[in-house]
């Protein structure tokens, strides 16, 4: 009687393993079916290769990222212009005229004469008047003695002179030496006795004033000049 219900107890705990083993056995298939379908390839996918973390890893970092530009310079802003005050003084017309002025206008004068004329002018004249004649011409220039750089003109007209009767009469001839000035033109204008034979003098200025000469010239200006005139008297 005792040992059927401690042979059936034996037939349990035998069954009941049975079944423990094979959920167990279930169970890890099952896991290894889905780490086999859905993991495996998961990690396949996801997970760097070698040469990706080797190439991660010898990467250099990336240079830092350049300063911001520095702000643009304030515009400065300029002073306004002080206003310039207008010192000229206005004038402004009197509202009344006085009737007594006193002494402010002028005790001579004229009508239609301007301020700070001339007494005893006219109306429309000039200070000073017009000139009465017409300008004096310009000073002659001194006449240049002839020697050196200024050669004896070249005598263009001759006068023979006349030798007067009664030096002939006397018995009196000789040499007459003049000084002549020469205008720029080749006229004798002025003529002075040097070496005078009173008898013969005359007579040789005489035909000396007719004679003509070459203007001078200057730098190419024609001057007056000084001269030595010789005349000679012989009776023959």
């Amino acid at each position: 009687m005792t040992r059927e219900p401690t042979f059936k107890l034996a037939g349990r705990d035998e069954n009941l393993g049975r079944s423990l083993g094979s959920f167990a056995f279930s169970f890890l298939l099952q896991g290894g079916v889905v780490v086999a379908f859905i993991v495996i390839p998961i990690l396949a996918v996801n997970l760097p290769t070698p040469e990706g973390i080797m190439t991660f890893m010898a990467a250099a970092p990336p240079p830092p990222p350049p300063p911001p530009p520095p702000p643009p310079p304030k515009a400065r802003r300029r002073a306004a212009p002080k206003p310039v005050l207008n010192t000229t003084p206005q004038f402004v017309a009197p509202v009344d005229i006085p009737d007594d002025l006193g002494d402010a206008g002028v005790d001579f004068g004229v009508p239609g004469g301007v301020e700070g004329g001339v007494p005893g002018g006219i109306i429309g004249g000039i200070v000073g008047g017009l000139p009465s004649g017409p300008p004096p011409p310009p000073p002659k220039a001194a006449p240049v003695r002839v020697g050196g750089e200024i050669r004896e003109p070249t005598r263009t007209v001759y006068v023979q002179p006349i030798y007067p009767e009664i030096a002939k009469q006397a018995r009196v001839s000789g040499v007459v030496i003049l000084e002549a000035i020469i205008d720029p033109s080749g006229n004798v204008t002025n003529i002075s006795v040097l070496r005078s034979i009173p008898l013969l003098d005359q007579a040789a200025m005489d035909a000396v004033r007719q004679w003509r000469y070459q203007p001078t010239l200057l730098n190419g200006v024609p001057v007056p000049i000084v001269m030595t005139v010789t005349v000679t008297f012989n009776l023959g």
